[in-house]
């Protein structure tokens, strides 16, 4: 149902998505920064203000959302009062390693992105973001086609399942065995694939695994 919540609902979803606050996805579509600010939503009479189509418009065109997404979170508020689940970013493994996806402490930036619905029973935390195995060379642990959940804000620790980006591009998952600030050591989750260690100068970024569509 289009009503004057769920639009604004869904403008606000959609910033969580990117780790935006309103005035910060306003900016990055181009528009007043003041433009999706709760004061903003209804006149000093009361009356109910509405986003223009236009708004919408640069706002779907720089997150790289699309119509269908964002209806999807327009119905997710209206969904029957039952708590909001929305979708997280999703892209797969080999294209992670290409540039432009994410920001320089591992959050989901730019398009391109595909999305998933957020698992029921996982933790949901702002800038949270899934990846999709790709290949073997995780077996027996991941296989093909599964999905993780990683948190690129969460503190990671020794025995910790990790995503390691390093600064060529390339993308793996691991153990983590040892993290010091010049250096890390990763155990391979496929007993065919090597062990690696890194200086910390040759990582982008690590993230935490915190769920698996095992």
């Amino acid at each position: 149902m289009l009503s004057h919540n769920t639009i604004w609902h869904a403008i606000d979803a959609l910033a969580e998505r990117h780790q935006l606050s309103p005035s910060g996805l306003a900016r990055r579509a181009g528009l007043d920064p003041t433009s999706f600010n709760k004061s903003k939503r209804q006149s000093a009479d009361g009356r109910e203000r509405w986003p223009s189509t236009e708004s919408i418009a640069k706002v779907l065109d720089a997150t790289g959302a699309t119509i269908d997404q964002f209806m999807a979170l327009m119905r997710s508020d209206a969904s029957r009062g039952e708590p909001y689940k929305g979708v997280i970013p999703l892209i797969g493994f080999a294209q992670a390693g290409a540039g432009g996806f994410f920001d320089d402490g591992g959050f989901p930036a730019g398009q391109g992105w595909d999305v998933v619905d957020f698992p029921a029973g996982a933790e949901r935390r702002a800038g949270i973001y899934a990846l999709e195995i790709q290949g073997d060379s995780m077996l027996p642990l991941y296989r093909d086609g599964d999905v993780l959940i990683v948190d690129p804000g969460a503190q990671v620790r020794r025995g910790d399942r990790v995503v390691v980006k390093t600064r060529e591009g390339e993308v793996m998952a691991k153990v983590l065995m040892r993290h010091t600030p010049r250096n890390i050591e990763l155990l391979s989750l496929n007993p065919d694939h090597p062990n690696r260690s890194f200086e910390m100068s040759e990582v982008e970024w690590i993230a935490r695994i915190i769920w698996a569509s095992q």
